[in-house]
């Protein structure tokens, strides 16, 4: 068996790692957009370094584009196999990756019109909502902890990972001549105390474990005082300032962690009598799936269920949807609150809510999670002065508050929890993942003081033999 890492390699995003076995097959975990770049990222993503007619299986972790964004892409290459996830990421995915065609199409189209007027041909979108579409036909949903045997010598179980809806950590069981591999991919991990899902389970022993890194040199805030901060933000904004509270927030995941907050505090009389807006039409849809799936809860959203049958609606919550709508928020002079994707700011509308917001001092930026360190929300959250935004530079007078308590990855004690289930002593290799090169170290190190060892840091396009 051959392991070869092919994205998120001493990089956030990209995940895509391939698993050659013995026996001819070839497996691809995860096949992921790298984001964050600009315009250096249209080029990594083209270029694979794999033929996509050569790959049998495709295991998906998770629904986030950083993990799913590429399926339609090698599916308009010629991979005609399968990809295997849970239900809720195949549920997640014929929404995200849909609107991730879009998203190019229209990119591409803008983009075009800058190159006619320099004179220069025109390039096609990486793929279209209608790639998309073919995409999904291509999708079989396995529940949590089911074995399913996949070929003769491949079997595959799906554990919580606790990070999203649906997302798992992949289990696989493969046979070869000499001997059997257990081999795990962690996805992405969740934090143990999420809001709305079950916490990370643990998962069985396994030789090989590739897992993420992401906050592999960090602590979290403690969740339980989150809301009061998030409260905090919102009264200092919108009822000392008078001003607009813009939260930038990835659709899946943190945007409804958010509103079930805002929620609670409603339910306790605590919010203020202020508009919220949720102005993503990705993430109304993705509200709309996550209700479809209570099996993923935690029993205390559960019981919350109980005296609150919709934890993701109250009076004053507005989900925008028309491009119409959203801009009549720039319009809004009153105190509100408006939660837009993305999260590290890179697209979206929340890109237009900035360029209102940024400059005013009554307002405030509140950045809920990771920003990749070449991204806007790095260099908001880094302090810069100035920013640009579609090209023009913009002052930075608005308050910008951090708050990572709804940060979807564990920090690295919470990650090194997680591994905590498996028997050091029985693990043949350890590879990190999806995080930033000196992150990893930082983490590597901890990880070997806690009495790992034999961990490698792959580098893009690196292999490994077992």
């Amino acid at each position: 068996m051959k392991i070869k890492f092919s994205g998120a390699a001493r990089e956030v995003t990209g995940s895509k790692h391939l698993i050659y076995t013995e026996h001819g097959k070839t497996i691809l975990l995860d096949c992921g957009m790298y984001q964050g770049k600009g315009l250096e990222t249209d080029a990594m993503n083209r270029k694979l370094g794999f033929n996509p007619a050569s790959i049998d299986y495709l295991i998906l972790s998770h629904a986030h584009i950083d993990h799913s964004g590429l399926i339609p892409y090698i599916v308009k290459n010629g991979f005609n196999g399968t990809v295997y996830c849970t239900p809720a990421t195949r549920d997640l995915c014929s929404i995200m990756l849909a609107d991730s065609g879009n998203i190019q199409e229209n990119d591409v189209k803008n983009f075009n019109k800058k190159r006619e007027i320099q004179g220069l041909p025109p390039i096609e979108p990486i793929y279209t909502a209608a790639d998309a579409a073919q995409a999904m036909e291509l999708f079989v949903s396995i529940p949590y902890n089911k074995v399913f045997k996949i070929d003769e010598k491949v079997s595959v179980k799906f554990t919580d990972a606790g990070h999203i809806l649906g997302s798992a950590a992949i289990n696989l069981t493969i046979t070869e001549s000499h001997t059997i591999h257990k081999l795990c991919f962690t996805g992405d991990i969740g934090r143990p105390h999420n809001r709305i899902l079950k916490s990370p389970q643990a998962f069985s022993q396994a030789e090989i474990i590739i897992t993420e890194s992401t906050y592999g040199d960090r602590l979290h805030e403690g969740m339980k005082d989150s809301e009061e901060k998030l409260l905090e933000v919102v009264k200092y904004t919108c009822v000392e300032k008078r001003g607009k509270l813009i939260i930038p927030s990835f659709s899946v995941g943190r945007t409804q962690e958010i509103i079930y907050a805002l929620d609670i505090l409603k339910n306790k009389n605590l919010l203020p009598n202020v508009k919220i807006y949720v102005d993503s039409p990705l993430s109304t849809n993705a509200t709309n799936i996550m209700r479809l799936h209570p099996e993923c809860f935690n029993q205390d959203m559960l019981n919350y269920l109980q005296t609150d049958p919709d934890p993701f609606g109250f009076n004053n919550l507005f989900y925008i949807q028309t491009k119409e709508d959203s801009k009549k928020l720039n319009k809004i002079t009153e105190p509100c609150v408006i939660i837009s994707a993305s999260g590290m700011m890179e697209a979206g509308r929340v890109k237009h809510h900035l360029a209102n917001s940024i400059s005013n001092a009554k307002n405030t930026i509140l950045v809920v999670g990771y920003c990749a360190p070449t991204t806007l929300g790095a260099r908001i959250v880094r302090g810069d002065k100035t920013v640009s935004i579609y090209g023009k530079e913009y002052l930075v007078k608005a308050d910008i508050r951090l708050l990572e308590s709804f940060s979807a990855h564990g920090d690295y004690k919470e990650m090194m929890n997680y591994l905590s289930c498996q028997d050091k002593n029985k693990l043949i290799k350890l590879f990190l993942v999806h995080g930033e090169y000196e992150v990893q170290q930082h983490y590597k190190s901890t990880l070997e003081t806690n009495g790992f060892s034999r961990i490698a840091i792959p580098e893009f396009g690196e292999e490994f033999s077992f």
